[in-house]
């Protein structure tokens, strides 16, 4: 097999792919190189489709290997399990722009693996990972009407930037990959920091700019290698026999179309489906037809096609949506709070026949979740989960874990809400939001992003504003001629030509996400599907904020008070105490939940305000310095024979002498006191090196001759602070100051 090559430019890196070297027995397979990255992207596909097969089984796969960055997995289990949330959204992004470049009617089996067997933290890799699933197919015998390039663009310092790496992408304010061919966009996918629709068209037209060397770089591969295409016998139905089936059907689906309501409409179609297969496979039997399971799965299917087209003539035609709405109207909204006595924050918000019950929980910061991946693990204190269960679509269905579709929409919603948290310093929480769909028709992740800005309000989250979402479609025609539609319903996504997905604050666009059945769709149809999505946006918000539209000014009865503060990283050891002893003493005393952190953060949590302040004057006692003539209320820890050994604060101890105990002369030490008595004391002085010299509270030692008299004897009388190793890192000025949020 010959070995072919390209590369292209691409600012100060170069791009090369690479095919007929390695996995020569994939049907087509691409090594795609820039800076440290390189990706291997195979594909395969079945000859012919299964006998009975009447859709397009497409699989996408991409994975990260550990050994790409030089780490072991964590974890028992050291290699590469099941795909992370991080790989699974990749397969979806690299799925959702090359699905609709197979040629229709083709059925057989493909599979698509993207593997990063290095990688670089200073460049993207989402782009480059879709141009290379691109490229592997240009590169095959499989059909496919491509190309199409990806890339990512941020915005540091009002500029745009391409492909920007970790680092990079922490200072951007504008997280947006985009996918596309030479003359058209095929899918948006991304956050932003409330921005403006023209900022975000400016990045759309930065982006397409973007792709083109990447396009240029698959053609010019083809260009040297001319792969020859494999025939595809596409499966076509009778002509003839649909033909009738149109007539018999038309105006039948026409009129069950016309039901405002989802369920009626739904029954009423199912109707015009059983009528019509009835109606023809009585004489297909008599006449003893050939293949009668696949004619009549035929007639199916082409009663799904006269659903398509009676659905989209009455928008095109008359205005008329399936429901009765007009193409900007927005479907009755409601909103419930506090339906959850025992959550910290819970709302639902219904949108037409889209339901969801929107659950925020408050925790510590020991509640975060660490995500791993080939660059090491980051704490994530902010999560959204998306439940998707079968009722919600009145179906039975069995119960799983969460699939791509569920991990996708719970994205979308998590980075639509992520753009106004407050930060960590100002709100020491972790957050986690379950958005459970109640009831689906049309955009749940849009519902969710609304019930779940509005529970976290009820829980007292300070975000910076409310945010809501919406979900904008598209009707077209091969004339030119086009409808943007506003809140789409189910019915709307499945015979339409966009799923444009937008979400923000007044202020702002926060999330997007476009997929198209289309080959692409131009700047200036996005430009109007953007004005009018924002006045549908607002319009929703109207709605939330006439229910809400401030935080609650406390956090929830039930939820944790959280107290932050910092130590000097350097004296955490102190803190911790050997074997843990000092840092659990605080907390038993306090009832709380101490979590530090390596920069020297300090979070404590406790039932009330009063316990975690407890528990930070504690700390706070732990770090300061010990003044001749303070009184406390210590614990005896040690009896020896000649005093005992009397713990003031945490991990301080100060020498009580047998004879500073009474007025009295003593004789036995265990006559006066056992381990754990509580006694009050009086410093009388601290020593160079750092022994406490304490005196009983009600001794007066002026009737005493020669009060310091003993203050040699018993050796190292305490009083040091209880070492420990220092735990971690992290430098902040000396235990004082701290915050907390009631």
């Amino acid at each position: 097999m010959s070995v072919f090559s390209n590369s292209v430019p691409d600012g100060d890196r170069t791009i090369s792919i690479e095919t007929g070297n390695w996995a020569k027995q994939a049907h087509g397979s691409i090594v795609y190189r820039t800076g440290e990255h390189v990706l291997l992207a195979t594909v395969c596909a079945e000859r012919d489709a299964r006998d009975g097969q009447d859709f397009f089984p497409l699989t996408i796969e991409y994975r990260e290997k550990f050994y790409a960055r030089g780490r072991i997995p964590g974890g028992f289990f050291k290699r590469e399990g099941r795909a992370t949330e991080q790989e699974t959204l990749m397969c979806r992004l690299i799925d959702r722009p090359i699905r609709p470049l197979f040629p229709e009617g083709y059925f057989s089996e493909v599979q698509l693996i993207v593997n990063l067997l290095s990688g670089d933290p200073d460049v993207a890799v989402e782009g480059h990972a879709i141009t290379a699933a691109s490229a592997a197919l240009m590169a095959s015998d499989i059909p496919f009407d491509g190309p199409i390039a990806g890339v990512l663009v941020g915005r540091i310092d009002g500029q745009f930037v391409a492909d920007p790496g970790f680092a990079d992408r922490e200072k951007s304010d504008l997280d947006l990959l985009v996918a596309g061919s030479k003359d058209a966009i095929t899918m948006i996918e991304g956050g932003a920091k409330e921005y403006s629709q023209d900022e975000i068209l400016a990045a759309l037209e930065f982006a397409h700019k973007a792709i083109q060397h990447k396009l240029e770089l698959q053609q010019g591969l083809v260009a040297k290698m001319q792969p020859a295409k494999r025939e595809v016998k596409l499966r076509l139905p009778d002509p003839d026999l649909m033909q009738q089936v149109r007539a018999f059907a038309l105006d039948k689906m026409a009129a069950a179309n016309q039901n405002t309501d989802k369920m009626g409409r739904s029954e009423g179609i199912q109707n015009v489906y059983k009528e019509t297969v009835a109606h023809f496979e009585k004489p297909l039997r008599e006449a003893g037809a050939e293949n009668i399971d696949q004619s009549i799965k035929d007639i199916k299917n082409e009663l799904h096609e006269v659903e398509f087209e009676v659905v989209r003539s009455l928008i095109l035609d008359k205005g008329i949506r399936a429901d009765g709405r007009k193409t900007d109207e927005i479907r009755a909204i409601s909103v419930e709070l506090d339906v959850l006595p025992g959550a910290h924050g819970s709302a639902v918000f219904t949108r037409g026949q889209t339901q969801s019950l929107g659950v925020t929980t408050l925790g510590t910061l020991a509640d975060n979740q660490r995500i791993e991946n080939i660059y090491g693990q980051d704490p994530r204190y902010f999560m959204l989960h998306y439940n998707f269960p079968p009722y919600s679509t009145g179906e039975v269905k069995r119960m799983m874990g969460p699939g791509r579709r569920e991990i996708g929409h719970g994205n979308l919603a998590w980075r639509a809400l992520k753009q106004v948290l407050p930060n960590q310093e100002e709100f020491p929480y972790t957050i986690r939001i379950v958005s459970e769909i109640m009831e689906s028709n049309g955009s749940s992740s849009m519902a969710t992003v609304c019930a779940g800005s509005l529970s976290m309000m009820t829980a007292g989250v300070p975000v910076t504003g409310p945010v809501s979402g919406i979900a904008m479609g598209m009707m077209s025609d091969d004339s030119g001629r086009f409808a943007i539609l506003s809140d789409i319903a189910g019915i709307e996504d499945h015979f339409g030509d966009m799923d444009f997905k937008i979400a923000g604050t007044a202020k702002g666009i926060t999330t997007f996400q476009l997929d198209l059945k289309l080959k692409g769709i131009s700047i200036e149809r996005l430009r109007v599907a953007l004005e009018q999505a924002e006045k549908g946006r607002l319009y929703i918000l109207e709605k939330m904020n006439a229910v809400l539209d401030v935080p609650r000014a406390n956090v929830a009865e039930n939820a944790p008070r959280i107290i932050s503060m910092k130590i000097d990283q350097d004296r955490i050891g102190e803190l911790i105490g050997p074997g843990g002893k000092i840092i659990r003493s605080i907390m038993e005393k306090a009832s709380c939940e101490i979590n530090v952190e390596d920069d020297g953060t300090v979070q404590v949590a406790a039932v009330n305000t009063e316990l975690a302040q407890k528990a930070v004057q504690m700390i706070e006692d732990l770090f300061r310095d010990i003044l001749e003539g303070e009184q406390y209320e210590g614990i005896v820890r040690r009896i020896v024979d000649f005093g005992a050994f009397v713990e003031i604060l945490p991990g301080k101890e100060g020498l009580l002498h047998i004879s500073k105990m009474a007025n009295e002369r003593v004789m036995s030490v265990r006559d006066h006191f056992t381990e754990g008595d509580s006694v009050p004391v009086v410093v009388l002085g601290v020593d160079r090196n750092g022994r406490i010299d304490l005196a009983h509270q009600d001794v007066d030692l002026s009737a005493k001759p020669g009060r310091s008299e003993h203050s040699d004897r018993g050796g190292n009388r305490g009083g040091g602070r209880s070492g420990g190793p220092n735990r971690s890192g992290g430098r902040s000025g000396g235990g004082r100051g701290h915050r907390s949020r009631n």
